[in-house]
């Protein structure tokens, strides 16, 4: 049986932190085995747990994730790192990609992009397990399967990631509360109509599920709460 891939969570944002672990939680192949909100308590659970993946936001109470990506690499602590982060400046990225980042995502992030940024690295473990010696196909794949070639397949026109990001976001915030598409448009400062899609499309995805309450009088009404 094969043990699945142990995964440090590096977020300072106790709901975001939790979204990732939830989206782990969903691929049996990873395991989140702790969230860590600081660089500080980040630098004390890595040499103790040995995850061999970090999920690592850059900006944290204590200092920049890339720092901590540098002390990895210096201490030869053998993790390999998805950047999920809000730094969107050319040096960070430049210099998470020469440190040897296997991914870099940016907030507000598409959870599929994560989940497809996971699969990838699954294969790229199995590869180097299964594999002893390299041919130049073997090195090529293994080098291919760290080029990003996402398509959200789902994504239909008229969808924006940083306003399906909102929506989603209001959901995750109030995991258990009902929301009709009225009380979404007012919360958001958005058209019933646009936020009418953006449900529609969430509930594509699996994202949502829908409750239909029957009234007295008039047509039913329609809730969305988190699935």
């Amino acid at each position: 049986m094969t043990l699945p891939i142990d995964i440090l969570i590096v977020e300072d944002e106790p709901i975001l932190a939790g979204v990732h672990a939830e989206i782990i939680g969903q691929i049996p192949a990873f395991k989140a085995v702790a969230i860590a909100s600081s660089l500080q308590e980040a630098k004390q659970l890595i040499p103790k747990l040995k995850p061999q993946l970090i999920l690592l936001d850059n900006y944290l109470p204590d200092g920049k994730g890339i720092d901590l990506f540098q002390n990895i690499i210096t201490l030869n602590l053998g993790c390999h790192v998805i950047f999920i982060t809000a730094a969107s400046d050319m040096q960070t990225c430049s210099d998470a990609i020469r440190l040897g980042a296997f991914d870099y995502i940016i907030k507000p992030i598409s959870y599929e992009r994560l989940k497809y940024s996971l699969s990838k690295f699954e294969s790229f473990i199995k590869t180097q397990k299964n594999t002893t010696y390299l041919s130049q196909q073997k090195i090529d794949e293994l080098f291919n399967l760290q080029r990003k070639d996402f398509r959200d397949k789902n994504k239909t026109k008229g969808i924006e990631e940083i306003t399906l990001q909102s929506v989603q976001n209001l959901f995750i915030t109030n995991p258990k509360k009902l929301y009709s598409a009225e009380t979404v448009a007012i919360e958001l400062g958005m058209s019933k109509t646009t936020v009418r899609r953006y449900l529609e499309y969430c509930i594509k995805i699996k994202f949502l599920t829908i409750q239909v309450s029957y009234g007295n009088v008039g047509r039913p009404e329609r809730f969305y709460i988190k699935e």
